[in-house]
């Protein structure tokens, strides 16, 4: 694949190719960027507003653990076999990433490289491992059927964007997003539990 390629260019070819479509080829294929491209394909799916039966705190583990990973400066993701094996399936690669790849293909559109000698320091990809981190908890934790854990998710979506097309206004608005979703959080939680003493 060519340097100058779109990042959505890139995940076209690997979806027309003959490689097997797990996670760990995923690894392979983007290798520099590899962190960020399996967190955004994990956390895309808790960033839509659609009932997920739970699959969805798999995801969110996942990306913990590839996140701690890139805090303690790890260059190359390790997952356990079975996850790492394990193929995206039909309605994924079908489905799932085509719908994807179109969102991504129009965030390009306006998408450029900014403070990009940023995303080459291994100090600044640790805070984006803690970012991360922060954001697949709170989505986690969300009150359960409240909606409330798509604003951490498409956070921490747009924060694995900004580092795979390295622009720091990607960055910003991740943050932005994910961070205003873990005010909700705790908000609502708060008063969950204020609701909940005032029962006893």
């Amino acid at each position: 694949m060519a340097a100058d390629d779109h990042f959505s260019d890139q995940l076209e070819s690997w979806l027309e190719s003959d490689s097997p479509k797990t996670i760990g080829d995923l690894g392979n294929v983007f290798a520099e960027k590899s962190f960020a491209v399996t967190i955004l394909f994990l956390m895309f799916v808790p960033a839509l507003p659609l009932p997920t039966g739970g699959i969805t705190h798999v995801f969110e583990a996942v990306t913990v653990l590839l996140a701690a990973e890139l805090v303690v400066g790890a260059r190359s993701i390790w997952l356990p076999a079975r996850w790492r094996d394990h193929t995206l399936g039909a309605t994924t690669t079908g489905k799932a990433i085509p719908f994807m790849m179109r969102r991504i293909r129009w965030f390009e559109r306006f998408s450029r490289p900014r403070a990009a000698w940023l995303f080459d320091r291994r100090w600044f990809l640790r805070i984006l491992g803690i970012v991360f981190i922060g954001l697949a908890v709170a989505a986690a934790v969300a009150p359960p059927f409240s909606g409330l854990d798509t604003l951490p998710a498409l956070g921490a979506v747009f924060v694995a964007l900004a580092l795979i097309l390295e622009d720091i206004v990607a960055l910003a608005i991740g943050v932005g997003i994910g961070g205003g979703g873990v005010v909700l959080i705790l908000t609502v939680g708060a008063a969950l539990i204020h609701v909940v003493r005032g029962l006893f």
